[in-house]
């Protein structure tokens, strides 16, 4: 839209305050600027307009004809202004207000508990959602606004997002107590890791990524034995035997000291992985998360 002769707001509440004062030095008073400037804003809007706005004269200066016109209607574009601003305000507090937080499940399970616990700390008035996801659900929802900030777990980052680590996790291979892993005297070849099918997460999820990325010198790798959708259900299985995982070593921690399953060393392969926030490129997160954010990043 080319608004190419509409002067600025601030230009019509002047105008107003002379057709309400009769005096440019009293219109100047309250806009708080001096009466040279006003006569030069007025002389501003002229040009801009086209035609004389006000007339002056020993006893003051009064708008012309098509000054009190543009007036009038600059005092309903003020009261849209004000509802506009009123409007903004609203949404920005109530952005501010509430934290939509989607985290995929290592994440989720693993480390927001803390986090948001420290964040009611010091936020109370902060109403958070959490959307536990896989890491491309997790990408998608930052990228479509549906979620404020969010963490994911893959190796690889979407187009379109910024990212900062906030932790380093390890992914570890973990059987039940009666699998042949669980008596090796030997850490694991990755090469047989690699050839052996086990139970795994869906295709789009950070630790399958991860897993896949990390065996791709010893690709192709076996066709999963199992796919399920969370890390409770794996671990479920895997204690039950139905066959080896790959899981994070924060999620299995307990299981492993519990002894309800047992942690397969692996020679030669690097299976740490960083953790991370992530927003919309060049949007850098504000108000509550932005503060989640911190405590994620300064985590003890």
């Amino acid at each position: 839209m080319g608004l190419t002769h509409v002067p600025d707001l601030d230009s019509l509440e002047l105008l107003i305050r002379v057709a309400s004062t009769g005096s440019l030095g009293q219109a100047a008073l309250a806009h708080g600027i001096s009466q040279p400037a006003v006569s030069a804003r007025i002389k501003g809007m002229e040009r801009l307009v086209g035609f004389p706005l006000v007339t002056r004269s020993a006893r003051g200066s009064t708008l012309t004809t098509q000054g009190s016109l543009l007036a009038d209607w600059a005092r309903d574009v003020l009261a849209a202004a004000e509802a506009l601003e009123a409007g903004i305000g609203s949404l920005r507090h109530d952005r501010q207000g509430r934290l939509r937080v989607a985290a995929s499940l290592t994440v989720a399970e693993q480390l927001l508990p803390l986090w948001l616990v420290r964040l009611a700390a010091a936020h109370p008035e902060t109403a958070v959602s959490l959307s536990a996801l896989n890491s491309a659900d997790v990408a998608a929802g930052v990228l479509d606004g549906s979620a404020d900030l969010g963490f994911v777990e893959g190796p690889h980052l979407p187009g379109g997002l910024d990212a900062q680590t906030v932790a380093r996790d390890r992914l570890v291979v973990v059987v039940a107590p009666g699998h042949p892993w669980a008596r090796l005297r030997r850490p694991l070849a990755p090469e047989t890791l690699a050839a052996t099918r086990l139970v795994q997460r869906e295709p789009t999820s950070g630790t399958r990524t991860a897993l896949e990325t990390a065996l791709q010198p010893w690709a192709p790798l076996a066709v999963p034995l199992l796919e399920l959708a969370n890390t409770s259900a794996l671990r479920s299985a895997v204690a039950a035997g139905a066959g080896p995982a790959v899981l994070s070593e924060l999620a299995v921690a307990d299981d492993v000291t519990a002894g309800r399953m047992v942690r397969v060393p692996v020679r030669d392969l690097d299976l740490t992985r960083s953790l991370r926030a992530v927003w919309p490129r060049g949007q850098r997160p504000t108000g509550s998360a932005r503060d989640l954010l911190a405590i994620a990043a300064t985590r003890s």
